[in-house]
């Protein structure tokens, strides 16, 4: 506790304070007080100790025993209290210092999240109300204990990428808020991704924000967000005020990449319940295996099926198979590559110039 609130604290005076003197000066007891208001000795004590309000009735009884307007009693408990809050939530403010080391606080202030440069009670604040939350602990209870298991959260190893994951989590929270969506429809969203299959084809520049656009429709938010250093997560799903949210980070750089992860999202909302939360590698993060292996197969199955194997004669690969196979299932010969990579088909170093490299920084940062 600084100085300053220990001062402020000694200096704050009760309006059980000024009961006690106006008594005194009545040459009036605290037992005769309890008596003439209605009161037991104990309930007139709290009174005068801070520890019980000044009530309308309260002061109205005041006012009919001491002579002295209800109305002013109910101003000097509530200036009593504001200032009694005020310095109470800068006690707190100055307790919660340490929890910045956990926060990513260059990230946030480099984003624009965070304006204050000066780590102190002021920046504390600054970053409660950047999550939404009263105090570190219903930090941890909203942004923490639902997304990871205990031995995890206990590790003070653990601290800042905790702090990270939360706050990319509240970043895609932020993000939702400004969209308008209408309510969720789980056949309009099947019925955009049939849509969604031609971007992956054709790969347009805009393709971001037409992708963003059919999801809005279908009342899917879908929001890009900057993967944070230490948290490297590369998507996630949940469900947040009604509506799905699918987000997505930047962390990997080429289209193939983008696309299985926005499908294996995709999966789980179509997939798997409302309350389920799917956060995809990150160190532990427990999720499902068996809901995992579903959105994998699902991923799959809409952008290349198993069956393309079987356009592979004598395990014989290269890019113009690679491009007739992406023709023969309207898909991008980088998706082809990827799930040839993904099965051990071909090394990883080949195909690279049929992947397209994904720059998201314009649409995170619009």
């Amino acid at each position: 506790m600084s100085s300053n609130t220990t001062i402020e604290r000694e200096l704050l005076t009760k309006p059980g304070d000024t009961i006690l003197e106006t008594i005194e000066f009545l040459r009036m007891s605290q037992a005769e007080l309890a008596e003439r208001i209605g009161k037991t000795p104990a309930k007139v004590n709290d009174l005068i100790s801070g520890k019980a309000p000044i009530s309308i009735n309260t002061a109205m009884q005041l006012e009919k025993v001491l002579g002295i307007d209800m109305q002013f009693w109910l101003n000097r408990e509530m200036h009593y209290r504001e200032k009694l809050a005020r310095i109470e939530q800068e006690e707190l403010l100055e307790k919660s210092i340490d929890w910045l080391k956990e926060q990513p606080i260059r990230e946030l202030q480099k984003f624009g999240y965070l304006k204050t440069r000066t780590v102190g009670t002021k920046m504390v604040e600054e970053c409660l109300q950047f999550y939404g939350v009263a105090s570190p602990v219903q930090w941890e209870n909203v942004y923490v204990n639902n997304y990871t298991h205990t031995s995890f959260r206990k590790s003070s190893a653990h601290k800042t990428l905790l702090g990270s994951m939360a706050a990319w989590l509240r970043i895609g929270e932020l993000k939702l808020l400004k969209q308008q969506l209408p309510e969720f429809r789980k056949d309009r969203f099947k019925d955009a991704l049939s849509e969604i299959r031609t971007l992956v084809e054709s790969q347009p520049e805009d393709f971001p924000i037409r992708l963003q656009k059919l999801c809005e429709q279908a009342g899917v938010a879908l929001v890009y967000s900057h993967s944070l250093p230490k948290a490297p997560i590369s998507g996630a799903a949940r469900w947040v005020g009604g509506n799905p949210l699918i987000q997505i980070t930047d962390r990997y750089k080429t289209n193939d990449h983008f696309w299985f992860t926005f499908f294996h999202e995709a999966g789980h909302i179509l997939l798997h319940g409302k309350k389920d939360i799917f956060i995809e590698e990150l160190e532990g993060i427990e999720n499902d295996q068996d809901k995992e292996q579903e959105a994998n197969n699902f991923a799959r199955d809409w952008l290349l099926p198993d069956s393309f194997l079987e356009e592979i004669e004598n395990g014989r690969i290269d890019e113009k198979i690679v491009r007739r196979i992406a023709r023969n299932y309207a898909t991008h010969p980088a998706i082809v590559i990827g799930r040839l990579q993904n099965l051990d088909k071909i090394p990883h170093s080949f195909g690279a110039s049929l992947k397209i490299k994904i720059n998201l920084d314009y649409f995170i940062e619009h």
